[in-house]
């Protein structure tokens, strides 16, 4: 596997990202060794508050939150996945599968050795965070679950056929563009300048563009039994579990009533509607800092 490191200048002077890189090694079934970049801050004998980010941003989608959350005593971990931020990039589409993906944080969640886990998941972070509550039930302590699914075969919307045609045959892919087109407010040229940073130019952006069509939305896609496996544990999962979708995303809108639905710790709770677009962490990051703050100290 041939991979790429994104150059340590390009995260030089981010705004409100102070936070040094950590990083984790792991290696792949093919026996390629991987450098998974995280922020762990706060606390580091507390609880983990795992907050897990999708396509196409990084742990730069949660500074404000994280900021908020240490600030009331939490222990906050926020990963880059492989092909993102300061991760590493295998530099082939085709290194990118959603099993490669659940299997590289299920690597790096036990190299971490993190328990008692509080999760916030979004997007892909869903996809793959939720794959991680089914795998270890017993490290997980709530979670919380905002404009992302698990899907098993079935569910596009014409939302997302856009959103796939587009990633797959747009010349450059313009990932700060992208995280300022969805969401509400309009991000300060700063701000789009760092969700660019990971990305020095298009060979980076092998797994950002791969993710679209790896969302398994129809019976032909790889996942889908895994994912129907999945399911049957969040099924039984009897834990504190809260949605947190928020009123302006086309693409996820409603889906939070199959989790109310179909996961028991979902019974019961004082599920929220947030105001922001697909990447509410940009429009709403105050509201969802004292989401998490209360929703932890509510089930301690």
């Amino acid at each position: 596997m041939d991979v790429l490191r994104t150059p340590d200048d390009r995260f030089a002077n981010l705004a409100d990202f102070p936070y040094q890189p950590d990083y984790t090694e792991i290696i792949d079934a093919d026996g390629t060794t991987l450098r998974i970049h995280c922020v762990d801050s706060g606390p580091a004998d507390a609880p983990a508050v795992l907050l897990m980010h999708g396509e196409p941003s990084w742990s730069y989608l949660y500074r404000h939150i994280i900021a908020a959350l240490v600030a009331r005593g939490h222990r906050v971990v926020a990963p880059d996945l492989i092909g993102f931020g300061r991760s590493d990039k295998p530099a082939a589409q085709a290194d990118y599968t959603y099993e490669r993906h659940v299997n590289w944080m299920s690597d790096w969640l036990m190299a971490r050795r993190l328990g008692e886990i509080s999760l916030f998941c979004q997007d892909w972070g869903g996809l793959i965070g939720l794959r991680l509550v089914a795998a270890f039930p017993e490290r997980f302590r709530q979670a919380v679950v905002a404009n992302t699914g698990l899907p098993t075969g079935a569910g596009s919307s014409a939302g997302f056929d856009q959103w796939l045609q587009f990633s797959q045959n747009v010349p450059v892919f313009p990932v700060g563009e992208i995280v300022n087109m969805g969401s509400s407010r309009a991000l300060s040229a700063a701000e789009k300048a760092a969700y660019d940073a990971p990305f020095p130019d298009e060979t980076y952006k092998a797994g950002a563009r791969r993710f679209p069509a790896l969302v398994p939305i129809t019976p032909q896609h790889a996942s889908v039994d895994a994912n129907k496996a999945a399911w049957k544990v969040l099924e039984a999962f009897e834990k504190p579990f809260l949605t947190a979708f928020s009123d302006g995303d086309a693409i996820t809108k409603g889906g939070e009533k199959v989790f109310q639905e179909r996961v028991p710790g979902a019974r019961g709770q004082p599920h929220v509607t947030l105001h922001g677009g697909h990447f509410l962490q940009e429009d709403c990051p105050s509201e969802i800092a004292d989401l998490m703050d209360r929703f932890i100290r509510d089930n301690h």
